[in-house]
């Protein structure tokens, strides 16, 4: 049977959380935890005692947004231990799916809470730990090496049909832009070029623009073998959308569609490779 950790910053959900989890028949036991300091202190304590000691901890449920640490901080964290515990996102926010995915999350369960829909996320935690759902099942550092995860359920807008797709099946060819509550996917060939904003990453396509809370940098790394380069510290181009290479009294420019983007000298040669590379096949 399961061993859980609650973590969330607001004491009446965090309550009700730990209600429903110690309700579910598969769970022996359910701890709280209301910051990122205890949390880590608990995990820790429990990876020290041994995979059977009397402090384990088979899964964290976390929020995501929380005071100092965010919930997708911690499971960076913990992601560095040799035998982490499983993680299940619990979030009023929907825009954070593909982040969860990233991090290899066991489930993304939206705020209020359901019943039915947690008793899921306990039942793909017991299935990923080596049990059926209703079964006992050993803990993730008894079981040895950790099983290959499977992808969040996509969060839903209380609008929206349930979709037949999963997360895996979106992040793979899209990415999730949260506009007015409701999050929607954007398939990333239809993505032009992406304009940094700070932390964030405009995206430009043919119907509009989309903000999304991802650095520039870290898209160029995710896009780089679907055809998007870097021609400047604030911009990142698909190669097959570029329609014209331009150079004027030293300087580079390249034009995607009615945007014409200045090329940085560094990039400015590789730039011009890559495009006779692939003009040539």
């Amino acid at each position: 049977m399961l061993r859980v950790l609650a973590v969330d910053d607001e004491k009446p959900l965090l309550e009700e959380l730990l209600y429903l989890l110690r309700s579910d028949p598969r769970v022996h036991s359910a701890e709280g935890a209301s910051d990122a300091t205890e949390a880590l202190r608990r995990v820790t304590r429990a990876l020290e005692s041994g995979p059977e000691g009397p402090d384990r901890i088979d899964v964290v449920f976390l929020d995501i947004h929380m005071a100092g640490l965010t919930g997708l901080d911690i499971a960076r964290l913990l992601a560095g231990f040799a035998r982490p515990p499983l993680i299940v996102f619990v979030t009023a926010h929907e825009g954070f799916a593909v982040q969860a995915f990233d991090l290899k999350a066991v489930d993304y369960v939206l705020k209020p809470v359901r019943p039915e829909r947690l008793a899921e996320a306990v039942r793909r935690a017991c299935a990923q730990l080596g049990g059926p759902a209703g079964a006992p099942v050993r803990s993730q550092a008894a079981a040895g090496a950790r099983p290959a995860p499977q992808p969040p359920q996509p969060p839903l807008s209380p609008h929206r049909a349930v979709p037949e797709v999963t997360v895996a099946d979106r992040a793979a060819d899209q990415i999730a832009v949260e506009l007015g509550g409701v999050t929607r996917f954007v398939a990333i060939a239809d993505i032009a070029y992406v304009e940094a904003q700070g932390d964030y990453a405009r995206l430009h396509t043919d119907g509009g623009s989309h903000l999304v809370r991802i650095p520039l940098s870290t898209l160029e790394q995710r896009w780089a073998a679907r055809g998007f380069v870097r021609i400047h510290r604030r911009h990142l181009v698909a190669l097959g959308r570029i329609d014209e290479l331009r150079l004027d009294a030293g300087t580079t420019s390249v034009r995607v569609g009615a945007a014409e983007l200045q090329v940085s000298r560094r990039h400015a040669r590789e730039l011009r490779d890559l495009l006779m590379r692939h003009a040539t096949g």
